[in-house]
């Protein structure tokens, strides 16, 4: 049987390159050579390469992340070319990217979000006015970063106006919302039509930590991860129900991973969904995916599938 020429597209230009990178090296370890001729990109450099050979690309596995990543922008590129790839499309992309574009659609799926207020430069003379709106503690963040780039949680007056302008840093506009003391689990969601919501991972970072932030995440032993996440059978059914209205909300494809708050109450608040997860055998939706029988070749291989079952998009 002939070899599946796959582009492996990873890099980009976004604060999450190395990120990128790093997941890419182990894809590319993991996928059965005897099934896939994989190529490598990074569209930092190789858009005009990517176009050049699109015609010779069967499909390609995106592994980026952040702005230019998860967007859309790379997604409507391939579009344009006719290459089927895993996971979002162009919409479904830009709108979990903006984290307030998501909780509004959140929203109005009937699903629980934290009382959140948008900030823009031009706000910050007025920063008890934010305050008011969504008290103390609450959470600080660049509208379109992953990552936990840029977020800060602001337990003090005095200390918001710093935290806005750490994310002013990353972009142009910031969520404040208000903090929600509890634990963090994670659901997964698998398939185009039908879809299968993975088993929880419940993220229990180091206690030098505040929150998962970015070195919680991506420095070795920095954090602990239970999968399947021990919590009730109801909590277990209404994170999954949650993920899989998140992923539908948002007009999402081939998969995703949505984060939320189990709040002490065993209310659950949704944070944010996640188009292109982290994709090592140790990232969290890999280990969801082998506790429901996917190790980690097998869910490489199942994406791919997904990614070939979406029609191509027309050339035009």
């Amino acid at each position: 049987m002939a070899k599946i020429r796959l582009a492996l597209i990873a890099g980009g230009t976004s604060d999450e390159r190395e990120v990128s990178l790093r997941g890419a090296t182990g894809v590319e370890k993991a996928l059965d050579p005897e099934k896939y001729e994989v190529v490598r990109y990074d569209p930092a450099t190789d858009l005009a390469r990517i176009a050049n050979e699109a015609d010779t690309i069967e499909v390609a596995f995106l592994l980026l992340h952040g702005v230019n990543g998860e967007d859309g922008t790379i997604q409507g590129f391939l579009d344009l070319l006719g290459i089927p790839y895993q996971g979002a499309g162009v919409l479904g992309s830009a709108l979990a990217m903006d984290k307030n574009l998501a909780k509004i659609m959140y929203r109005l799926s009937g699903l629980p979000v934290a009382p959140w207020v948008m900030v823009e430069s031009r706000d910050l003379q007025d920063t008890g006015r934010i305050i008011a709106e969504v008290g103390l503690p609450c959470v600080v963040k660049p509208v379109r970063q992953g990552s936990s780039i840029g977020m800060s949680i602001v337990r003090e007056a005095e200390g918001l106006l710093p935290a806005l302008h750490l994310a002013l840093k990353h972009d142009n506009e910031v969520m404040v919302e208000r903090y929600i003391k509890g634990r963090e689990l994670t659901a997964g969601v698998l398939g185009n039509e039908d879809l299968l919501a993975l088993p929880l991972v419940e993220i229990i970072p180091d206690a030098k930590y505040e929150f998962f932030d970015y070195e919680a995440k991506y420095q070795p032993g920095a954090s602990r991860e239970i999968c399947p996440a021990e919590v009730s059978e109801s909590v277990r059914e209404k994170a999954q129900d949650y993920a899989i209205r998140a992923h539908r909300s948002l007009q999402l494809r081939c998969y995703s991973r949505t984060d939320m708050i189990l709040a002490d109450n065993d209310e659950l608040y949704l944070l944010e969904t996640n188009t292109i997860p982290g994709m090592t055998p140790t990232s969290l939706l890999p280990q969801a995916a082998a506790a429901a029988g996917y190790p980690f070749a097998a869910l490489l291989d199942r994406l791919i599938e997904l990614a070939r079952e979406n029609p191509a998009p027309l050339k035009g």
